[in-house]
């Protein structure tokens, strides 16, 4: 699994997480579903991401990283 499809796959189980604990529990779990969405659209405009650097240190490697790394 590539870093770009470990986010991906972090980011859709949060949002469903957030939602999931706003009908249940309290809607103010809504608020965890804006901060993964400004998170993603900072990282379209800066190309930086705190998970992205974090599944990097765990070792997962980039889509066009080479086989000799």
């Amino acid at each position: 699994m590539t870093i770009n499809e470990a986010l991906r796959l972090i980011a859709g189980i949060m949002i469903l997480l957030s939602l999931f604990l706003a009908v249940n529990y309290s809607q103010n779990w809504l608020w965890f579903t804006v901060f993964i969405a400004v998170n993603l659209i900072q990282s379209s405009f800066t190309k930086w991401c705190l998970m992205m650097t974090i599944l990097k240190k765990l070792g997962l490697k980039d889509k066009n990283a080479s086989c000799n790394e």
